[in-house]
């Protein structure tokens, strides 16, 4: 088993968890569990939480892992595996907790076979690797869901960008890039509450306001990439996250008005891996 680790996703409203064999650099089929999470819940549920999908997904192959490795959301001590969230909406009861030795004590698990990494950084690592971006040294990632995620390549190497609260128009990226910013502009336009961006689509695409919400977020996007591209000067873009399943609504014209900026195309691409950079690029990334 020394060959195979588990690799876990945890996002702003669920965990996705899979065994990844680290001489193919890919998924083993059918050990993918995947659950919803309140994230609002005390320290021991939430850690409950996790702890209950990476044990159904070791029980779905012979042996136990030798390594854990987990894509989390920050700000948090990646090395210590202590959680800096706060003020996000997300995660309040683990801010400044050891989120690793609670985990290990649930699982039974040596805390030093367990580490956590940027989940942009790792969904990054994972498109250069076998997805979108295949073979590709200079690059950028960003992540669209309960907030934004944002990682670069140098090197062959994927880093945090940290580009979340660079500040950008009236505040912050992610006031402008998010589920967030999606719910309360439609709430400010509309004067209706909705869940997220999947509840818009499915529930709310006959509204006279869709149209337009769709397409000040890709100048939002737009506005927010060229200044990533400035930074970095990479060759290409990949797009992921929940946000991305309405790339219908979004993606042509965020390509489109970052052209007009940049004054030609610029690659920018879904990810085709989804859900499974993330995982391959923690567990490939050992």
């Amino acid at each position: 088993m020394e060959k195979i680790v588990l690799g876990a996703d945890i996002g702003g409203s669920h965990i996705t968890a899979a065994l990844i064999d680290l001489d193919k650099k890919n998924e083993i089929t059918k050990t993918r569990c995947r659950a919803s999470l309140n994230t609002n819940a005390p320290v021991e549920e939430i850690i409950d939480a996790w702890a209950t999908i990476i044990e159904n997904t070791m029980n779905k192959h012979a042996g136990r892992p030798a390594w854990i490795s987990i894509a989390m959301p920050g700000p948090m001590d990646y090395k210590n595996g202590i959680c800096m969230i706060k003020d996000q909406g997300k995660y309040g009861a683990l801010y400044n907790v050891n989120i690793k030795e609670k985990l290990a004590q649930r699982l039974d698990f040596s805390s030093d076979a367990i580490s956590f990494r940027n989940d942009a950084v790792c969904f990054l690592q994972g498109e250069i690797f076998s997805g979108s971006l295949k073979g590709m040294d200079k690059a950028i990632g960003l992540t669209l869901g309960t907030g934004l995620g944002t990682a670069y390549i140098k090197n062959g190497e994927a880093y945090d960008a940290d580009l979340w609260k660079m500040p950008f128009m009236k505040g912050i990226a992610e006031d402008y890039i998010s589920t967030r910013w999606f719910v309360n502009r439609f709430e400010e336009l509309a004067e209706v509450k909705i869940k997220d961006v999947k509840d818009l689509v499915d529930n709310h695409h006959n509204s006279p306001y869709f149209r337009s919400i769709f397409t000040e977020f890709s100048m939002n996007l737009a506005k927010f990439i060229y200044k990533f591209v400035r930074k970095k000067m990479p060759l290409a873009a990949v797009i992921g996250g929940n946000i991305v399943q309405a790339e219908a609504y979004f993606l042509d014209d965020t390509r489109k008005y970052l052209a007009q900026m940049m004054g030609y195309s610029f690659p920018v691409k879904r990810s085709v891996l989804g859900e499974e950079a993330a995982l391959i690029g923690a567990g490939s990334s050992l």
